[in-house]
C-alpha cells in the first residue's frame, strides 16, 4: 500500500502507562536489543493515568518509598530515555491481528508516521482500563451538566486546573472515588456524601481512613442514586437504600441538593485489541487468559496490568509487567518451554478469580505470584492452596475483602508438586 511506513519489530508493548513501561524495560534487561523494541502510547506523554495521580501512596512495595504517581512514573520514563527504548506518543493502534505464519501485524496512525504497519514477534498488550460512565448503570433522569467519572475529576483538578463543581456527591467507593472526595475538599468543594452500593466498601482500607473518615465524609453502605434532576446542571440526585438483592427501597428515598455527581463504579479494561485478536476471555477479570508466562491463548501475545486484572497498587501491576517483559524475551528467543500439559487454576469457596488462568511448571519461578480475589469479606480465615487434593498451603488470614487482592508466591517445592498436576485450587475456609 503506497505511502504506508512498514516497521519490524523483535518486540511491541503496547501502552506506555506503568505496565508497558516496565515491561518493555524488563525485555530490555532480559537481552532483547533497544532498538528492537517500541512502546506505543495514545496520549501526549508517557505515564498513563499515573501523570493525573498526585497523590502520595505509590512505590511502597517495589521502592519501599512513599512516591506520588507521577514521581513513580519518572522513574520509570527516566530509564527508557537511558537505555533508548523507542517509543511513540499520540499514536493510535488501529488493529492487531494475527496471520498465518505467526506473526504478528499491528496498524496505527500518529502525526509523525501516518499510517504504519508493525509486524512483530511478540506483543505485550498493556493497554490499562477505563471507567464505567452512567450509561453502564442506567442511572433514570435528566441529562445535565455536572455528571463526571471521579477519573475525569482528577484530570480537572489536577491537570487542566478546572473545578467540576462545589457542592458534590459520590456515587461508588472505589479508590479514584475515595481520593476525590479528599481532593476536592481540599480544593474547597463540600463533598456531602458517598454513597455505595455494596455492603462494604470497594477502596483499599487505608483511603477509608485518609480520605473520608480525616475530613468527615459519610459513606452510605447499601446505598444507591435513584434519579439526577436539573436542566442546564445538576440540582440535585435521588439517592435510595439497597435490599439484600440491591434493589432500591423507595420508601428511603432522599433528595439531596448538589450541583456535581462524580461515579465511581468501577473499572473496564481496555480489551477492544485483545478480542479482535481472537483471544480467550475471561467472564470475571474482562480480561484475557494468561498462562504462567502472562502469554494469552494466541502465541506470542502477552497481557500484563489492569488490561488483563485490575489492580489496587502500582506496584503489583509492575511485578507482573516485568513478568510479562521477562517472558516476551524468552520467547523471542525461544526459551520458553512448550509444554502439552497444562495445569488449570480453579476458584472456589469465595475465591472470584485468579490469575494466571493456566500453568506450564516448566516456566514457573520461584517468587512468582498467583493474584486472586476474593466476592465477599471474611475475617479469621484461611486461605487454602491446593495441588490436586493435597493443600500446599495454608494461609491465616485476619482479614480478606473484594477491595484488596491476595497474592501468594510460589517456592521450589511448589513448582515441583505441580509435574503432571491436573489442577491449582484456591479457597476459603476457617
Amino acid at each position: 500500500m503506497d505511502g504506508v511506513a512498514h516497521i519490524k519489530k523483535n518486540l511491541v508493548v503496547i501502552g506506555g502507562g506503568p505496565a508497558g513501561l516496565a515491561a518493555a524495560l524488563e525485555a530490555k534487561r532480559q537481552g532483547i536489543k533497544s532498538e528492537d523494541i517500541l512502546v506505543i502510547e495514545r496520549d501526549a506523554e508517557l505515564g498513563g493515568i499515573l501523570n493525573q495521580c498526585i497523590h502520595t501512596g505509590f512505590g511502597l512495595h517495589i521502592f519501599k518509598k512513599d512516591l506520588t504517581g507521577p514521581e513513580y512514573a519518572t522513574i520509570f520514563i527516566r530509564q527508557i530515555h537511558d537505555e533508548k527504548i523507542e517509543y511513540l506518543l499520540n499514536s493510535m493502534v488501529l488493529s492487531l491481528a494475527v496471520d498465518d505464519e505467526g506473526k504478528k501485524n499491528i496498524t496505527l496512525v500518529s502525526p509523525s508516521m501516518g499510517l504504519c504497519k508493525i509486524e512483530a514477534k511478540a506483543v505485550i498488550l498493556a493497554m490499562g482500563c477505563r471507567e464505567r460512565t452512567r450509561g453502564g448503570i442506567n442511572i433514570p433522569g435528566t441529562r445535565p451538566a455536572g455528571i463526571l467519572t471521579a477519573g475525569a475529576a482528577q484530570r480537572y483538578v489536577n491537570i487542566e486546573g478546572y473545578m467540576p463543581g462545589r457542592e458534590v456527591v459520590i456515587l461508588g467507593s472505589g479508590d479514584i472515588g475515595l481520593i476525590m472526595a479528599r481532593r476536592m475538599t481540599l480544593e474547597g468543594a463540600k463533598v456531602l456524601m458517598v454513597c455505595e452500593i455494596m455492603p462494604f466498601s470497594n477502596g483499599l482500607a487505608r483511603n477509608i481512613a485518609q480520605c473520608l473518615r480525616d475530613f468527615d465524609i459519610p459513606l452510605k453502605l447499601s446505598h444507591t442514586v435513584i434519579g439526577i434532576n436539573g436542566k442546564d446542571r445538576v440540582e440535585s440526585v435521588v439517592i435510595a437504600k439497597v435490599d439484600e438483592h440491591k434493589v432500591p427501597i423507595k420508601e428511603t428515598a432522599e433528595v439531596i441538593k448538589c450541583d456535581t455527581l462524580l461515579l465511581s463504579v468501577g473499572l473496564i479494561p481496555e480489551n477492544e485489541l485483545t478480542t479482535e485478536a481472537g483471544i480467550l476471555m475471561d467472564t470475571n477479570t474482562s480480561g484475557a487468559v494468561v498462562n504462567e508466562s502472562m502469554m494469552t491463548s494466541v502465541e506470542g501475545i502477552f497481557a500484563c496490568g489492569n488490561v488483563l486484572h485490575v489492580h489496587d497498587l502500582v506496584d503489583f501491576v509492575t511485578e507482573e509487567a516485568e513478568r510479562a517483559g521477562g517472558n516476551a524475551a524468552a520467547y523471542i528467543k525461544g526459551e520458553l518451554h512448550d509444554e502439552p500439559h497444562l495445569c488449570e487454576t480453579k476458584a472456589e469457596n469465595g475465591v472470584r478469580y485468579i490469575v494466571p488462568h493456566k500453568v506450564n511448571y516448566k516456566n514457573l519461578k520461584s517468587e512468582d505470584k498467583f493474584f486472586f480475589r476474593v466476592d465477599n469479606i471474611y475475617r479469621n480465615c484461611y486461605v487454602y492452596v491446593k495441588v490436586d487434593d493435597k493443600v500446599m498451603k495454608k494461609i491465616k488470614r485476619l482479614k480478606v475483602a473484594p477491595s484488596e487482592m491476595e497474592s501468594f508466591e510460589v517456592d521450589e517445592k511448589f513448582i515441583e508438586s505441580l509435574n503432571g498436576a491436573e489442577r491449582i485450587t484456591i479457597c476459603i475456609d476457617k
